[in-house]
């Protein structure tokens, strides 16, 4: 066996993964700590009112990114798989199906904006926002290399336009620019991206990208995509809705406080997906040959993700207070109560993540989506509620519930994902660990 596993970690496949793997990897840390330095350095200067203002534009327009993608980039990754339609008819037509969803997005930006009372600096950023949706559509190109194997493509494409647009922050901060110029920053920043991905595609490809259009393959392809829009509009009202209602229920500056305790909430959200990537294989495996020694291996990632959440969990939130104070200044102080809150969110985003794998696995998805709309309707209504009674703490406690609702309890309602609830139960209470230490 150890010959096997030998055999296997010096093969050119494994390495050719390990290497893909390693890049995404890269990026993600970066990533976090671009987040981590420059995103809290523009916040200080912003202040909670502008920041507010900009992460509430990103959030309303987030709600209608599903219309752009159409759910096609993972449907774009099979079909080059397959490799059944010429590679560059598969992407001009996706990449035109989006652009043509980005139209839409536009266009209700501008109804939204023609029909409330939005200030003039708010309907400046949205209508920023809404054109980075255009240029988002050239994501198929991410779709392609990722179907190669060739993440390192837009790794490199997303690190560059990261630097640029990290430095061109700092220079508004330094010369004091005001709000607007930040959101034409981030426009600059999917730009990069955008002629990164149009230069390394026609690097690696005998032919340029193209724009080539069938309707055809374009009906076949929403036809397979349309379950996948569905979800994702549920999941895009699910993460970006608080936010929103916050803005219209109180104010842009109390979205500035709840925004910065979200950030520093959710940097840690890439822990799970990297540990689930690399360890699900090995459950998989165990799959074919044992279904005893498959669910051990997956209780056992249970266990881990909800001991990694609390060991996060826990330190975050005695220290909230002063870390929120070193990080965003005293102006900010009213996000480290949020953050004390939001940060316990991260037990159920860890074992959601590691479900993932299983509901692929056992060909469940479309519960997925059922959980992902149950939490929604959770969302919602107790934003609405807790907003109105606690203010943004209200939020905070309402995100908490809809995920534990989502991922922990909807699976109690149907027979087939029951054994979920189970498992993850047993993680929260430490019951498997707890037998563990008693047996030895």
């Amino acid at each position: 066996m150890i010959d096997s596993l030998v055999k296997f970690v010096k093969s050119e496949g494994f390495k050719k993964y390990f290497a893909n793997t390693s890049w995404v990897i890269g990026e993600k840390i970066l990533r976090i700590i671009a987040a981590l330095v420059i995103s809290v350095w523009v916040a200080r200067y912003l202040g909670p009112d502008d920041f507010g203002t900009l992460n509430y534009a990103q959030s309303l327009v987030g709600l209608l990114t599903a219309i752009s993608t159409l759910g096609l980039n993972g449907i774009l990754v099979r079909e080059i798989l397959q490799n059944k339609v010429n590679t560059n008819k598969l992407i001009g037509t996706v990449f035109i199906l989006q652009t043509i969803g980005s139209v839409v997005i536009m266009l209700s930006i501008f109804l939204f904006i023609y029909f409330t009372e939005t200030a003039e600096i708010t309907s400046k950023i949205l209508i920023i926002f809404g054109a980075i949706t255009f240029l988002q559509s050239f994501n198929v190109i991410e779709s392609f290399f990722q179907s190669k194997v060739l993440s390192k493509y837009t790794v490199k494409s997303s690190v560059i336009s990261l630097i640029i647009s990290s430095i061109l922050k700092i220079l508004l901060i330094v010369y004091k620019f005001p709000l607007i110029y930040f959101a034409i920053v981030m426009f600059i920043e999917n730009l990069v991206l955008v002629f990164g991905y149009v230069h390394y595609y026609n690097k690696k490809n005998d032919v340029n990208f193209s724009f080539s259009f069938s309707i055809k393959l374009a009906k076949s392809l929403l036809k397979d995509s349309w379950p996948l829009i569905l979800s994702s509009i549920v999941v895009s009202i699910y993460m970006k809705i608080d936010q929103v209602m916050i803005k219209e229920m109180i104010s842009s500056k109390a979205v500035g406080f709840y925004s910065a305790a979200v950030r520093l909430s959710e940097a840690w959200y890439f822990v799970p997906t990297v540990i689930g990537s690399s360890l699900f294989p090995a459950i998989m495996n165990a799959k074919k040959n044992s279904t005893k020694v498959y669910y051990e291996r997956l209780q056992n990632l249970y266990d881990l993700m909800f001991l990694l959440a609390i060991v996060i969990a826990i330190p975050i939130s005695l220290i909230s207070k002063p870390l929120v104070q070193f990080l965003y200044g005293t102006e900010y102080l009213q996000s480290s109560e949020i953050l004390t809150i939001h940060i316990w969110t991260g037990i159920f985003v860890f074992l959601g993540v590691s479900r993932s794998g299983w509901i692929i696995a056992e060909n469940l998805q479309k519960f997925s989506t059922i959980y992902l709309s149950i939490g929604m309707v959770t969302n919602v209504t107790l934003n609405y509620i807790f907003i109105n009674n606690y203010g943004i703490t209200g939020a905070a406690y309402a995100t908490l519930i809809s995920q534990s609702v989502s991922v922990l309890f909807a699976p109690l309602i149907f027979k087939e994902t029951r054994i979920s609830f189970t498992m993850m139960f047993k993680s929260i209470t430490l019951s498997t660990i707890i037998k563990k230490i008693f047996k030895k």
